[in-house]
């Protein structure tokens, strides 16, 4: 293993968008990650897989969600790859760099686990899987100022005991701060691996008012004019290309001129775009952990989103927030019930509210792509990915447009650790690792990836040279150029079968070696188990 090995801060939110962060063009405030990308290098052609469980368990695993038993979501659909928690026959980044002598904390939203009770099974929460510290969310989403449930190391928290002031966003920021401070007192030179997960944005709209105050009458001129001026922000930074064109509006909104409700419209993205500042600032107190602990220069930080922007749209009707439901509570903390429903009558934000941004603003959020989270379309799957490492990276500022994909991530960390990718590990065979290291990207060299493959709720795709062969499910293969067309603007399917039969080949392999099993199948045993249970939703 190498000297001065780095610690390694991997940062990665939820349901944000490709260009809402300010350093990739966007409207929000956001002065800690913009810092970071003006001493590191941008990654603009870095990807995720299009849904919340299926990339953490890949980012974690450097394997494709299917190798690891996430091949949909954490449902237990009694099918290999489709079991709902993280296999035996993988290694987390915590489990493998644990092994090569690193601290390893986390600290956020997990979401790898079928099994989420404090009485159930725990073999795949953190603490079993190579995190000796945790403290977060086991499940997708929670009510942000109190959440149906929270979790230290292996044991549930009392949320009575929940100080008044308590916000999910500065919990996970202030926990992840902390855990630096202790080790730098504790732990001496001993390198450490931080995996820090926000539930931020994702769903519910929740933010103080005086966050909700900082962006009022900013998304005034709605989402045509907004769209065209991030798109020009983008061509002015480079991120994009200026001969690709912008994607049409989503064909299920009107034009903003015509759009009801703007008053309720404006403040849905407000309140989004202060939880993506809140949790900037939170980012700026771990990075200033770092700083006063002497480690920042030698810490390489990562920071990605974990899918494209978020376009579901809640029902109308206002309703109580069930006391089943996983993902929020029934009630505030002052006794009242929460209502869940995006009523253009009730304002989002505040506790007893329960509400999405929809399908306009996420169109905005993924500018200048097509398609949400779900999808493999590049709206889907398009992430911004910031790396900071002032000892090694000295090209500051500097865009980087090779081609990664979330199995890298490990590969990354490995790579820069000295450290070594076991082939057994508790006394199973482990899959061989997918991804390739980044490092040659932070300095502008390629890093020599061949292809990179998608499938999630049978939305596939294949990039691999200047091609992207890609399916919105149901409907039949697309291919783009995607050199010259990156916002899949203009169909060559029909001019160039050749390359589709070539693609499609790829995945086909790709999907028998990884375990991807058809979508009506996988389908069919949702529906079974859904039958079963009477409710899936606890595992969504």
């Amino acid at each position: 293993m190498q000297m001065n090995r780095p610690n390694i801060l991997l940062i990665m939110n939820d349901d944000m968008g490709y260009s809402d962060i300010g350093c990739y063009g966007g409207e929000i405030q956001t002065p800690n990650l913009d810092r970071l990308a003006a001493r590191g290098v941008r990654l603009t052609q870095f990807y995720n897989t299009a849904r919340c469980c299926p990339t953490r368990a890949s980012i974690l695993t450097g394997l494709h969600p299917h190798q690891v038993g996430i091949g949909w979501m954490t449902a237990q659909l009694d099918e290999d790859g489709y079991r709902g928690s993280l296999s035996d026959t993988c290694v987390t980044i915590g489990e493998a760099l644990k092994l090569a002598g690193y601290a390893t904390y986390m600290s956020g939203k997990w979401h790898v686990s079928h099994d989420q009770g404090p009485d159930g099974p725990k073999y795949s929460w953190p603490r079993q899987r190579g995190f000796e510290r945790y403290f977060g969310i086991l499940g997708g989403a929670a009510n942000y100022w109190q959440p149906s449930t929270l979790t230290r190391d292996n044991d549930a928290v009392d949320l009575k005991s929940l100080p008044e002031d308590f916000f999910l966003t500065d919990a996970i920021s202030d926990e992840a701060a902390g855990y630096i401070r202790e080790h730098a007192a504790t732990r001496g030179d001993t390198p450490f691996f931080l995996y820090t997960a926000y539930s931020a944005p994702h769903w519910p709209l929740h933010a103080h008012e005086e966050d909700i105050r900082r962006y009022q009458g900013r998304f005034s001129a709605g989402w045509d004019r907004l769209r065209e001026e991030r798109l020009q922000r983008m061509r002015a930074m480079g991120i994009l290309d200026t001969s690709w064109p912008m994607t049409e509006r989503d064909p299920s909104q009107p034009p903003w001129d015509e759009a009801p409700h703007q008053a309720w419209q404006q403040r849905r993205m407000e309140v989004y775009a202060a939880q993506v500042d809140r949790m900037d600032r939170g980012i700026g107190r771990i990075v200033a952990a770092l700083e006063e602990t002497d480690r920042i220069d030698n810490t390489l930080i990562l920071f990605l989103a974990d899918n494209g922007a978020c376009a579901e749209e809640f029902a109308a009707e206002v309703r109580p927030l069930p006391a089943t439901y996983p993902a929020g509570t029934p009630k505030t903390r002052d006794g009242r019930t929460v209502l869940r429903g995006n009523d253009p009558t009730v304002m989002p934000g505040s506790e007893d509210t329960y509400q999405s941004y929809g399908v306009p603003w996420a169109n905005l959020s993924n500018t200048p792509f097509r398609e949400y989270k779900h999808w493999v379309h590049e709206g889907g799957i398009a992430t911004p990915l910031i790396a900071h490492w002032p000892a090694v990276i000295d090209d500051h500022g500097a865009l980087r447009h090779q081609p990664g994909q979330l199995t890298d991530i490990m590969a990354t960390c490995l790579d820069v650790a000295g450290a070594d990718y076991p082939t057994r590990f508790n006394g199973n065979d482990i899959l061989p690792l997918e991804g390739t290291s980044l490092a040659p990207i932070f300095h502008d060299q390629p890093n020599h990836k061949e292809a990179l493959i998608w499938e999630h709720e049978g939305n596939k795709a294949v990039r691999r040279g200047q091609w992207k062969l890609v399916c919105k499910y149901p409907g039949e293969w697309e291919l783009y150029d995607i050199v010259a067309n990156r916002t899949e603007t203009e169909d060559l399917a029909e001019r160039h079968p050749e390359v589709v039969e070539e693609l499609g080949a790829v995945f086909d392999a790709w999907a028998e070696r990884c375990g991807v099993k058809p979508w009506e199948h996988v389908s069919e045993a949702l529906r079974v188990q859904r039958e079963k249970s009477g409710n899936v939703s606890a595992r969504e």
